[in-house]
């Protein structure tokens, strides 16, 4: 049953790392942020056979990577903190370059020291939830199970928050450190030649102020390092090119991001069409977050198994009718955090479009067609336990409150590669199946 989204799942031994940053209550003035430290703490856990987590690991480390010895004499030299040595650079196949990498690596670690000590505060009034919005009472109990990170007991305490502590690996797997944290541009509603494909459900024509779903969760192959392959919702207002805001959030298996193949929990914002402004997660100044349990950027544990039980996962995105923030809540009734309105220009008052569905990138690094997999890796037609889903897809209207959708639109950029179906029925409200393998003998 989908309703009964716990099962058996077996995990790897790796570390865990995390920060607790301090939050500050300023209840007078919403758009002031404060500057706040930060307490790393790494963590040295057994992951349990049968106990669902949300982990905070980054990479599995199964062995300890051997310093050599010119990188650590330039690490010396440049007077680099000793946390870093945990992390030494591996180059291999290219000749090293001592004022390159010295500049590069300065590069990172000033990145790294403005996005490991991110400003942080909260707003003391709760948001005003959506009408219709029903939690059953479980949330603290049940999402307690999620955090890997906190399986030996250690917590964040009250006033702080986890946050995924981001490492000079990570930084420099992407292409830049300008892009990294960002989706690859460019980014267009019809993506035919962009190297974004989807599979998506979605209505417009009206002004939208939220929206919600129950996300099926996999571990879909991702077959190159830099693609990735998500499930989301997307709040979206202007037009696809300059100016177009979303907020987003889901799960998303991105080997260039986080530098494994773990389905993890993120967030995204932009107010440029992905061009200049947004980020994954807390790597730039935007989305505050407040829940001391939700780990964002964090690996999602167990996930579903073809012809197995299936795992899905509660998000809803809102605008707060009271102060006019969006806020993001996480399974039954967990406020993770809040973009302030004040952060766009077309969704600083309503969405004009909201979409759920699956988005993959298409390098053709090979010269043909990716086999990353989308969802499940199987097309839409194959249904439950076999078929990556949505379920119970909501908006909410201009008065605050959840209503099904309307004039519901379907599109699959590539349909012989990833593909999608929708329906109704009294259980799931309306839902659709979607997803694919990516190359085929139909999707050379």
């Amino acid at each position: 049953m989908a309703n009964d989204p716990f099962f058996e799942a077996h995990h790897r031994t790796r570390q865990q790392q995390h920060q607790c940053m301090m939050m500050i209550q300023q209840p007078n003035n919403d758009d002031d942020v404060v500057p706040e430290h930060t307490c790393a703490q790494q963590q040295q856990q057994e992951q349990q056979n049968q106990s669902p987590k949300l982990a905070a690991s980054s990479t599995s480390q199964n062995a300890t990577p051997v310093l050599p010895a010119f990188v650590a004499l330039l690490l010396l030299v440049t007077s680099i903190a000793p946390a870093a040595l945990c992390h030494p650079l591996q180059g291999s196949n290219h000749t090293f370059r001592p004022n390159h990498e010295l500049l590069k690596l300065r590069r990172v670690r000033a990145h790294l020291k403005k996005i490991n000590k991110p400003s942080v505060k909260t707003i003391q009034d709760p948001p005003e939830r959506p009408k219709g919005n029903h939690t059953n009472g479980e949330a603290e109990r049940v999402i307690e199970s999620f955090q890997l990170w906190s399986d030996s007991g250690e917590a964040c305490p009250e006033g702080t928050v986890p946050i995924r502590r981001t490492t000079e690996e990570d930084i420099l797997r992407a292409s830049s450190i300008q892009r990294f944290g960002r989706k690859p541009r460019p980014v267009r509603r019809d993506s035919t030649g962009s190297g974004h494909e989807h599979a998506v459900v979605f209505v417009n024509g009206d002004q939208y102020y939220g929206a919600k779903a129950s996300i099926n969760v996999w571990a879909p192959r991702v077959t190159d390092e830099f693609e990735f392959s998500l499930s989301q919702m997307w709040v979206i207002a202007g037009s696809f090119g300059k100016d177009l805001n979303t907020i987003e959030a889901g799960w998303q298996v991105s080997p260039q991001l986080y530098g494994d193949n773990y389905p993890r929990f993120f967030t995204y914002w932009t107010t440029d069409a992905y061009q200049t402004t947004g980020c994954y997660n807390l790597l730039c100044s935007g989305f505050i977050q407040i829940n001391n349990r939700i780990a964002i950027g964090a690996a999602i544990s167990p996930r579903s198994a073809f012809n197995r039980r299936q795992f899905d996962i509660g998000l809803m995105i809102w605008k707060d009718p009271k102060h006019g923030h969006w806020w993001l809540e996480f399974g039954s009734g967990l406020l993770v955090g809040y973009w302030p309105a004040n952060m766009f220009s077309h969704l600083r008052n309503h969405a004009s479009m909201v979409q759920f569905g699956g988005e993959i990138v298409n390098t053709r690094s090979r010269g043909y067609h990716t086999d990353t997999q989308m969802g499940s890796g199987h097309f839409a037609e194959e249904g439950f336990r076999k078929s990556a889903y949505f379920r119970n897809l909501q908006v909410v209207d201009w008065d605050n409150s959840l209503l099904p959708l309307r004039n519901i639109h379907l599109l699959a950029d590539h349909s012989n590669c990833y593909n999608i179906w929708q329906g109704t029925n009294n259980v799931w409200g309306t839902y659709f199946y979607y997803g694919g393998p990516g190359r085929n003998v139909r999707c050379p």
